[in-house]
């Protein structure tokens, strides 16, 4: 069974220590053997969720994962790289991740790794579509996220929300909470025994079977 290694996680713990150009460059073997471990567990999550979401089948890691490299430009953390590593599986590749929702893995020490899904902040005419869905469909929606197993591993859809009704709603619609909504977020937090056990592989896919029904609410317009 594909498996996060312990490994993986001193890498990241050891790197948020020591986030310098010089200690990474002394440390690329650690780092190569990390980011060779994670990208082999993600194409293994990718060949095993493709078997209930057919749209993924064919989806090569390579296009899901992120670079260590932190884009500093236009931050004020200047820190070089980032110490988690994370894979956003969605059709076509993490390219796609503002016009459809997926299957995000994200791997980093601190009891602070996660599998989570939906969509962070849709462009307007993505967000448009899935308020008008939630306006003629909201109780599919609410059915999705009242089914048992989605209510065991994520709880609650989340995400940053208006203060008012989005425009061309009324406040008293009975689905004004979800259109208020900017994003619509699920996550799961998963703790370092966790990710680093045996069975966390198969706790990612049954996680991932439980949103596809709101990955495919979002992405259906």
């Amino acid at each position: 069974m594909p498996q996060i290694e312990r490994s993986t996680l001193d890498f990241l713990s050891d790197l948020k220590k020591n986030n310098e150009r010089e200690w990474f460059l002394r440390n690329r073997k650690r780092y190569d053997d990390a980011k060779m471990n994670f990208e082999s567990f993600v194409q293994a999550l990718i060949d095993r969720i493709s078997e209930f979401d057919p749209i993924l089948k064919g989806l090569e890691v390579k296009s899901c994962t992120y670079r260590i490299n932190r884009d500093i430009r236009f931050s004020n953390d200047k820190t070089i790289y980032k110490t988690h590593l994370g894979a956003f599986i969605v059709r076509g590749g993490k390219k796609n991740g503002d016009r459809y929702a997926g299957y995000y893995v994200h791997v980093e020490p601190g009891n602070n790794s996660m599998i989570a899904g939906g969509a962070y902040m849709p462009p307007m005419p993505w967000l448009t579509a899935i308020r008008e869905k939630i306006d003629e469909q909201g109780d599919t929606l609410i059915k999705i996220i009242k089914n048992k197993d989605f209510c065991d591993f994520f709880g609650e859809i989340e995400g940053e929300k208006l203060k008012s009704a989005p425009k061309g709603y009324y406040r008293d619609n009975k689905y004004i909470e979800f259109l208020k909504l900017k994003s619509f977020l699920i996550s799961k937090v998963i703790s370092d025994k966790v990710i680093t056990g045996k069975e966390c592989f198969d706790f990612i896919i049954r996680a991932s079977r439980a949103m596809k029904p709101l990955n495919d609410f979002l992405s259906d317009y």
